[in-house]
């Protein structure tokens, strides 16, 4: 179960990186960062309305408006101003632009929020607790977190599947080129793909923040985290995205609880495992390149 809690989280940041992957093609380290503001955010939120005296029951909706402002600002930010500049160059440059932003997101975050633990749990107190098995959980991590993954994994596939322009965005992850010559806007699919995967993984962050001291370089342990999740599955794969979260967060958690020194290695060994049998990762295919 606390497994399942982790991975609840592991999973939407890692579809948020992915998604962005599928339809631009660039490994956006900045990612972690928004992962690490929607958390800032949410938490500064929670604590505001408990300042206020505001009506309690606001504070799960303040999680999501949080992440959804994170992801609409910044996520626009990062598209417009860098990520569609550096579309078609060469992807060690990519990488590096894409550190550099994480590294700018992250002092901003220091500037603001400065350095010292930030923590709410409102939500979590309110939800309350309940016994499985003779242990106690809270209804927040066992409930809440699985149901906000299950419902964005669910909500993804619908909109990817049976929308107009979800299917403008699967069109554009096959082939770019060729979407653009049937007709699709690849500059707002992109800029609206940024948003969406910004938002994912803000709302991540703004999920843990009840549960998790935000700390700086919080954002960075995340990101490399995901990335395993990513790279386990599959570059641009959302089914298997929950899978692999889903596989290291599990075994994640009986490394706590068997063998703790072994916790930070376990998700990596995992991901070496993978890319040792099948290095395209467990639910992509290898395909041709294009010269």
């Amino acid at each position: 179960m606390d497994g399942i809690s982790y991975a609840a989280l592991l999973f939407l940041v890692a579809v948020g990186l992915t998604l962005i992957f599928g339809v631009m093609r660039i490994i956006n380290i900045a990612h972690g960062s928004l992962y690490a503001w929607g958390g800032y955010f949410a938490a500064t939120l929670g604590l505001a309305i408990a300042k206020l005296g505001l009506w309690p029951g606001l504070a799960l909706p303040a999680l999501f408006a949080a992440a959804l402002a994170v992801g609409l600002l910044l996520g626009s930010l990062l598209e417009i101003g860098l990520l569609r500049r550096i579309l078609d160059k060469d992807p060690i440059l990519q990488l590096l632009v894409t550190f550099a932003a994480f590294m700018v997101l992250e002092d901003l975050q220091r500037l603001i929020w400065g350095v010292q633990p930030y923590f709410v749990s409102e939500v979590v107190n309110q939800f309350g607790t309940l016994s499985v098995a003779g242990v106690t959980y809270t209804r927040y991590q066992l409930l809440v977190l699985p149901l906000c993954a299950v419902g964005v994994f669910l909500g993804l596939r619908w909109f990817l599947g049976r929308t107009a322009l979800g299917r403008q965005i699967t069109a554009v992850t096959h082939d770019r080129e060729v979407a653009t010559a049937m007709g699709v806007n690849a500059a707002r699919v992109s800029l609206l793909t940024i948003v969406i995967g910004a938002s994912l993984g803000a709302l991540g962050g703004a999920l843990s923040s009840p549960t998790t001291s935000l700390v700086p370089g919080i954002g960075a342990e995340m990101m490399v985290l995901s990335f395993a999740v990513v790279a386990t599955a599959g570059l641009g794969q959302i089914g298997g995205a929950a899978v692999a979260a889903l596989m290291i967060g599990i075994a994640r958690s009986f490394a706590i609880y068997l063998v703790p020194e072994l916790e930070v290695l376990v998700p990596y060994l995992i991901m070496v495992l993978v890319l040792l049998v099948r290095p395209q990762g467990m639910f992509s295919v290898a395909e041709a390149r294009r010269i």
